[in-house]
């Protein structure tokens, strides 16, 4: 989930803009979505409430609607984005060198956001830290649900690198849709998976997700020196999510970054897996948005 790098979300505003022959054409800000152009892509991305920005960073093999649940609510309270980080849902694939702590940096100039209160899950909650480390002056504070850590290497690391891997080749092998239920079925998603009101949500944004397994991960370029060696360089509130019934790599990463991280709080919500935010909505929903009206 953290490794692998999606094309349906935005796909509508992306029609309009082609049959109006003019795809570097400016979104309409009034609209809250649109098209950022940002180092040389294109980044999906949706705006909804006033106040200080929240910025909402969603998972691997899936894209920015897995926000659903907390993009209305933390709305009411605070100026929430969201979108969809290079490669995925409706953002543009990646075909040169990138970085993903830069994209959301451009993202953020592009919305003329000069700091903002961070909020990642999985893959986004490696992006916040890149960001935090290699522009600290953006971050206002970090959630960090279930996340990612560039650099670090977790002890049963082979182990989840081979299920990667077996998905890879599902993907290259048999398709979209068996890649999928494929990827459903694994440790980050199965607890997700019990919930029926999850269900075709899930299988949808990660069917319509499926050809990222099959993006090239050599494009990307981490932060140097790596994250995983600079944490006590990041001095802002840092809020670490988990359910207990995560995977024991991001228990592990969880552990790290609570050691690493001066003055971070870690919060426990029990029954949930992986995906946090959606197995337990009001519970993660609770202790974000007091954490973020505290700082």
């Amino acid at each position: 989930m953290i490794r692998a790098q999606g094309i349906v979300t935005g796909f509508g505003a992306l029609a309009v803009a082609l049959l109006a022959g003019n795809v570097n054409a400016q979104p309409d800000a009034s609209l809250g979505h649109g098209f950022a152009p940002v180092a040389g892509t294109r980044l999906f991305y949706e705006v909804k409430g006033t106040g200080p920005a929240v910025v909402l960073i969603h998972g691997g093999q899936l894209d920015c609607r897995t926000w659903d649940d907390q993009f209305t609510a933390f709305g009411q309270h605070f100026r929430v984005i969201r979108y969809d980080v290079r490669g995925y849902g409706g953002s543009f694939q990646p075909d040169l060198l990138y970085s993903d702590a830069d994209d959301l940096a451009g993202l953020l100039d592009y919305l003329e956001v000069k700091t903002a209160h961070i909020v990642g899950l999985s893959l986004g909650g490696r992006i916040a830290i890149d960001l935090a480390v290699a522009r600290p002056a953006r971050v206002t504070s970090l959630t960090l649900a279930g996340p990612g850590l560039s650099g670090f290497e977790p002890p049963n690391a082979i182990e989840t690198d081979l299920r990667m891997w077996s998905l890879v080749k599902s993907a290259r092998d048999d398709g979209p849709s068996a890649v999928s239920e494929l990827w459903l079925k694994d440790p980050f998603m199965a607890p997700a998976m019990e919930h029926d009101r999850l269900v075709a949500r899930l299988r949808k944004l990660a069917r319509e997700n499926a050809h990222c397994w099959l993006q090239n991960p050599i494009l990307q370029r981490p932060p140097r020196p790596s994250p995983a060696t600079r944490l006590g360089e990041i001095k802002v509130p840092t809020l670490l999510l988990i359910g207990d019934r995560d995977v024991p790599q991001i228990k592990g990463t969880i552990e790290t970054l609570e050691k690493g991280i001066s003055g971070s709080r870690k919060l426990v919500i029990k029954g949930a897996g992986h995906m946090v935010n959606m197995e337990k909505p009001e519970d993660f929903n609770e202790a974000v948005l007091s954490f973020l009206r505290k700082h």
